[in-house]
């Protein structure tokens, strides 16, 4: 019998590990190709992982919540001699496996960090870290206010000890619990290094047993948004610009051609892929704000693929991407949103999906708010939202004079990273996308 080796698959540009969540297939159980046998999860989305090789499930190397690389090993299948793909006779594994992996090797590099010296001389706790720490842990630790030598006492679960996401996530639980204490040690160096007036005070006395509070457990989900936009609020610095649009004109055209839309287009005309059109237009003038940082350079994308924040079931949100909404018609437009927007709530979102955005927009307006103060969707450097759509008496300018007339108005909020796009710079374009919605055609055909 020859071996099938079952490798994590490649998650995306920036995705180095998942999470699994679920064995659908034990070790003894037959297997078909491409049949689901596990469900893992990154912090963007929940996937499946099908079977490469029909054959036995002969050994599962991870188990449920274990933390596993891309491109590691999860688990082996036992194939009939000749019967695996792409080879004629029997082999340790598949080639294209190997090929798989050496790829994402090379696409997805796990490079760790070297933790800082610290100011002690005092020895470190050695717990098999050997020092390194992904970069997806420090972000964590320093997020949660983790100090290094905090972080150094964890134990950790990974390869050679190393201390893996499940780790300090799991230690960031049990020390709210109280059921961890933060090291002495580390408190006595920040008290002799800082003066009185600058310690940080002592975190509050738990809530959780008195009366009348009710605790709900974070689900991963909502655990991970934590984190990014703290991480978020960290690395870039926001600015938030507010515009206002009269939107008269996207409602009637709308209100007319929603019925002959759908007959003729195959799918139904929301507001987003509207005012998608809109960004879009407003994008071509304005390339920088499609743009992100790579250390002291800016990247300026070509393509737009803009990611539309989607609210979940669970009440978390999600942001896919419409890939190369440049190059699309509104009706390509509506028919991207649509699915988008459907797999979204149906949890079918592929991680590619989720992957590779230059631009966010939210749609705040949904819930009844008619402005908000988004958080950018790192690596990018700007989010627009928009709020909902009222009906106000405004002054309006005709040639006769000006009249007061009820309009159909919407405000509009960009947040923008203040290291790369300036006031005037945030302005200008939000005040162009106000624009090219005030001068929609509402007597285009659909």
């Amino acid at each position: 019998m020859a071996t099938a080796d079952l490798i994590m698959p490649k998650l995306g540009e920036s995705i180095m590990e998942a999470t699994i969540l679920r064995w659908h297939k034990q070790v003894g159980d037959p297997v078909k190709q491409d049949e689901t046998v596990l469900d893992i999860a990154t912090d963007k989305v929940d996937s499946e992982v099908p079977a490469t090789s029909g054959g036995t499930l002969s050994e599962i190397l991870f188990q449920v919540n274990d933390v596993v690389p891309v491109g590691a090993v999860i688990a082996r299948i036992e194939v009939a001699a000749g019967s695996m793909p792409g080879s004629g006779s029997p082999t340790p594994a598949a080639p294209q496996h190997h090929a798989e992996e050496e790829t994402a090797s090379k696409e997805v590099p796990f490079v760790p960090a070297p933790v800082a010296a610290r100011a002690s001389a005092a020895p470190a706790v050695n717990n098999g870290n050997n020092g390194f720490f992904s970069p997806l842990v420090l972000n964590i630790a320093k997020s949660e206010g983790l100090g290094l030598a905090e972080l150094e006492k964890i134990h950790g679960t990974g390869n050679d000890g190393r201390v893996t996401k499940k780790d300090v996530l799991q230690y960031v639980t049990d020390k709210k619990e109280g059921k961890t204490a933060a090291p002495q040690t580390a408190a006595r160096q920040e008290t002799a290094a800082a003066p009185a007036a600058a310690q940080t005070p002592a975190p509050a006395v738990s809530q959780q047993n008195k009366p009348g509070v009710e605790v709900i457990e974070m689900d991963r989900m909502r655990k991970l948004i934590a984190i990014h936009m703290v991480e978020s609020k960290h690395t870039s610095a926001h600015v938030t610009s507010f515009a206002e649009a009269d939107v008269t004109g996207m409602v009637l055209w709308r209100n007319r051609v929603k019925s002959d839309f759908e007959k003729k287009q195959g799918t139904k005309i929301t507001f987003t892929p509207m005012f998608l059109e809109c960004i879009v237009r407003s994008m071509r003038k304005y390339p920088m704000i499609n743009s992100s940082v790579d250390g002291d350079k800016i990247l300026v994308k070509s393509y737009f693929n803009i990611g539309m924040a989607t609210a979940l079931p669970s009440g978390n949100l999600i942001v896919p991407v419409i890939k190369n909404a440049e190059r699309m018609q509104l009706a390509q437009l509506a028919s991207s949103v649509n699915d988008l927007a459907d797999r979204a709530r149906n949890n079918k979102l592929r991680p590619d999906d989720t992957q590779g955005g230059t631009f966010t927009m939210t749609n705040v307006g949904t819930f009844g708010s008619l402005m908000g103060t988004p958080i950018i969707n790192q690596p990018q450097v700007a989010i627009l939202a928009v709020g909902a759509i009222k009906k106000r008496p405004v002054v309006v300018e005709t040639e006769k004079g000006d009249v007061i007339a009820i309009r159909h108005m919407m405000f509009l909020s960009l947040s923008y990273d203040h290291r790369i796009i300036d006031g005037s710079l945030g302005a200008s374009f939000l005040s162009d996308v106000a624009r090219e919605m005030e001068n929609w055609d509402d007597q285009r055909d659909v």
